[in-house]
């Protein structure tokens, strides 16, 4: 594929294109390529100096070959089936679930397989049914999430081991104590991964299908949000496709991973999709601004009252920004009459998304800005009046609660929240020092040292003990090169009475950086240790725990030589 060597981060995003495993190859070779495109056309439509970078003049990219789709770097956007979900919902079915449901309606390979799996004998199936029968739930929705739980999480045949941490795993999956070992005898029993194998054709062609629909979504919120991937992004955004789940449309996310099960291109939700991928691009965004949208908490206060306000937001501040800033974009995207919008934006009110109209109308200060959305959050959330929108709120009347969803109804969208992380405590309650913690770390993110230096320094000489305000001082001094000023800031926020305790974000980052520094000086014996400690943080971003574990691996491998 070729891209004009002037479009720097088009080019970028090229070389993040694609899935890594084997029949998701095309479709992420599809996906990346309508991405490009549609960044493309975005960027040229642009009115702005960056923009005009764009070589407009440059034909569009030809059609990937077999070769470049076979032999494409991973990418964070994976549209795949998963043998591990097959096999959990083979057991499911096998040991009766659904069993009185009527299949009229249902796909041909759903109801066929269900008949299989009901006619299936041995030891390993008897077992898997007594673990049904003593784990069921009068509700199948419940039922069915925890094993879509532990399809989501579970690692490959046959053992299908948890692939996270026993600490990370969601309840649902603890719950299921046991079922990965039952799991694995049935799946050598009734020779799963030879039926598994049967299925590939029907899975690749459902895959092939989503094709236009998925990339369609993903380039425009991409384009519109101006986003790129980092080669080192750890966060993941999968779609995985299993005929045998049915209509409903589960949508998960535990600590960085995301993930949507669909039952197939037929059935494509192209809002619940869509709202998924942006929930992906947006909700690291007020755990990293946590300081900035501190100040508007007042809002939230009001609305979590709210009686349909969904219960794991009323007690989750950051979770409750990204969802309205959420609502906010989609419905710039959304094709809606001034009408339709305005009843949305009252929707919104009246269950209590209080924030969603204010941003609404903050986002066309982002779309005639050049940075990317990452950039321009801290703006973006400035530009809400707290004390207009709470006399507005306080005029509000919040919808009743609805009516309870039955719990025989399948068919409808489930969505689970893991891994939010908790706001610390260590900001002050100042507007002045807020906004200077925010600049400093957008000169940062623009490389500016001075311009840092003298923001993070404006908050020091108010705040002698601000972490964040010290951490942005240690990336200070890691632009300037100056290792020993960098080794003695993260030193003071790691050890002593000035640590970042009540920080986990600055505490592990602050001992990785730590052990970076020790790794570059030929002590691995010390960075080995600093990569300890900051596993050993509780509540730090899954960002840094995955560094650590890097570091941890590359440390071990390397095993350099120790200086005296």
């Amino acid at each position: 594929m070729h891209l004009s060597t002037k479009n720097a981060k088009l080019h970028a995003l090229n070389d993040r294109l694609n899935d890594s495993q084997g029949r998701a190859r095309t479709f992420a070779a599809k996906l990346g390529l309508a991405i490009i495109a549609g960044l493309f056309l975005f960027l040229s439509a642009v009115p702005s100096s960056h923009a005009q970078k764009v070589n407009s003049a440059a034909p569009p990219p030809p059609p990937a070959t077999r070769a470049q789709r076979e032999t494409a770097p991973a990418t964070s956007i994976n549209v795949d089936a998963s043998e591990p979900m097959f096999t959990t919902m083979c057991a499911l079915l096998a040991a009766g679930f659904e069993a009185d449901i009527s299949a009229e309606n249902w796909r041909p390979l759903r109801a066929q397989l269900r008949d299989r799996m009901q006619h299936q004998q041995g030891p390993a199936v008897e077992a898997i049914r007594e673990y049904y029968k003593q784990h069921d739930s009068a509700d199948p929705g419940a039922a069915l999430s925890r094993y879509l739980w532990f399809g989501l999480v579970a690692g490959p045949a046959p053992d299908f081991k948890p692939t996270i941490r026993r600490d990370d795993l969601p309840p649902e999956v603890l719950a299921l104590e046991g079922f990965s070992e039952l799991l694995s005898k049935y799946y050598q029993e009734q020779n799963i991964h030879q039926l598994w194998r049967q299925m590939q054709p029907a899975y690749d062609a459902e895959i092939e299908r989503m094709h236009e629909a998925v990339s369609q979504i993903v380039f425009v919120a991409t384009g519109y949000l101006r986003a790129m991937n980092r080669p080192s992004e750890q966060r993941t955004f999968t779609i995985i496709v299993e005929p045998l789940v049915g209509h409903i449309t589960n949508v998960r996310n535990f600590g960085d991973h995301y993930a949507i099960v669909l039952s197939g291109a037929d059935d494509i939700p192209a809002d619940v999709v869509r709202h998924a991928y942006l929930h992906f691009m947006l909700d690291p965004l007020p755990l990293r601004y946590s300081h900035v949208i501190a100040v508007k908490k007042p809002l939230f206060e009001k609305a979590a009252s709210a009686p349909r306000l969904a219960p794991d937001l009323k007690d989750d501040y950051p979770s409750y920004f990204a969802e309205c800033m959420v609502r906010a974009v989609e419905l710039k995207l959304r094709k809606m009459s001034p009408g339709e919008r305005d009843a949305a934006l009252e929707r919104n009110d009246a269950d209590g998304y209080v924030l969603v109209r204010p941003l609404l109308a903050a986002l066309p200060r982002f779309e005639g800005a050049e940075p990317t959305m990452e950039l321009f959050f801290p703006d973006l959330v400035r530009s809400v009046d707290v004390p207009t929108e709470l006399k507005r709120v306080s005029t509000l009347q919040f919808a009743p609660a609805g009516r309870q969803r039955n719990s025989s109804d399948l068919s409808v969208e489930e969505v689970a929240r893991r891994g939010a992380a908790a706001m610390p405590g260590t900001i002050p309650n100042d507007a002045d020092a807020i906004a200077a913690l925010t600049e400093g770390e957008r000169r940062i993110a623009e490389k500016n040292a001075r311009a840092a230096e003298a923001s993070f320094q404006k908050v020091v000489a108010k705040y002698p003990d601000q972490p964040r305000a010290w951490y942005g001082l240690g990336l200070v001094a890691l632009l300037d090169h100056d290792g020993p000023r960098a080794k003695e800031v993260f030193g003071r926020l790691t050890a002593g009475e000035h640590a970042a305790t009540s920080d986990p974000m600055v505490l592990a980052w602050s001992h990785i950086y730590l052990a970076r520094i020790y790794d570059g000086e030929g002590q691995p014996r010390q960075a080995e240790a600093e990569y300890q400690a900051a596993l050993t943080v509780q509540g730090s971003p899954e960002q840094a725990r995955q560094a650590a574990q890097k570091g941890l691996a590359d440390t071990a491998r390397e095993k350099p030589v120790e200086r005296p």
